[in-house]
Formats: structure tokens, C-alpha cells, sequence
């Protein structure tokens, strides 16, 4: 497993971050997103989407409809699991079918259904740490994503960074 922390002190912060996982995350990839109410990980889904191509103002939490479907360069699968009682019901939604796919899926509240979770995976915990910034930690789970968190991610923030100084 590698892990990688990128702390964000504003929502451009965000967007970087989000911008970068767009251009790095490998097709098929299942993305856990982990954090409290309001911790922004419908945020982060927004600037991955935006890195696909998709409009940003298009991603809403899918807290009622429990997946929604994005398709821009690459489809976008996202998944809700707050208001689900259990793993069964979980699973009931076909969740295989979209981790097996070459689209790349994000699965808010991923603890509750942690044991669903296909064993290569992002794992992506988010902190608030202040009013616009957080604190990720980024886990590469399998060997599949090892590198690119510990090596390609740093690559391409630091990239990113240096290409938004004035």
C-alpha cells in the first residue's frame, strides 16, 4: 500500500487535486471516498469530473438517487452510500458491474461498505482542517495504484503548482 497526504488551504486546492487524479487514475478504477458531513468529497468528485470533461455544475450528491451516471472523455459513476442500512443493499444496486467497467467510480461514505470494495482500490480520506481547507490522505490499495500515489500524484501536483504561479 502507498499513501500520499495533500493538504488544500482553499478550494483551488481542491480542483488541483481533483484536476491531477483525473489525468492519473487508470481505466477501471474504484475510487473510496471517505470523510464527515461536509468534508467535501462531493467537491472532489466536481473537479475529477471537470477533468473529464464534464460540467462541473452537472455533480450533485447522489444522496437520493444513490448513483449517478457522468459521461465525458471517460464516464464517471458515482455513488451515495449514506442513506443505505447495509452491505446487502449495497450490492442489490450492482455495484460489480460498475467497478468492472472501464469507467472510473467514486463511492462516497465507502467505509459502510468497505468489504463490497474491490481489493484494488483509492482509498481517499478527507479532514476538514478549516472553512476551505482539508487535509487528503490518498491510499494506493493494491499494486495497481502504488505507484501513482506515491510517485505519479506528487509529480503532477507539484507540476500543477508551478504552473499556476504568477
Amino acid at each position: 500500500m502507498s499513501r500520499c497526504v495533500f493538504t488544500a488551504e482553499s478550494e483551488a486546492d481542491t480542483e488541483r487535486l481533483g484536476l491531477a487524479l483525473a489525468g492519473l487514475l487508470p481505466d477501471g478504477t474504484t475510487v473510496a471516498l471517505i470523510g464527515s458531513l461536509g468534508s467535501g468529497k462531493t467537491r472532489l468528485v466536481q473537479a475529477i469530473a471537470a477533468g473529464f470533461g464534464i460540467d462541473r455544475r452537472d455533480v450533485v450528491s447522489p444522496t437520493f438517487v444513490l448513483v449517478q451516471h457522468y459521461h465525458g472523455r471517460r464516464s464517471l459513476y458515482h455513488f451515495d452510500v449514506y442513506r443505505l442500512r447495509d452491505e446487502a443493499e449495497f450490492l442489490d444496486l450492482g455495484p460489480e458491474e460498475y467497478f468492472e467497467s472501464s469507467g472510473i467510480t467514486l463511492v462516497e461514505w465507502a467505509d459502510r461498505v468497505n468489504d463490497c470494495l474491490p481489493p484494488e482500490r483509492v482509498e481517499i480520506r478527507i479532514e476538514p482542517t478549516g472553512p476551505t481547507a482539508r487535509r487528503f490522505e490518498l491510499l494506493g490499495v493494491g499494486h495497481r495504484h502504488e505507484r501513482m500515489i506515491s510517485h505519479d500524484l506528487p509529480a503532477a501536483l507539484a507540476d500543477r503548482a508551478t504552473r499556476q504561479k504568477p
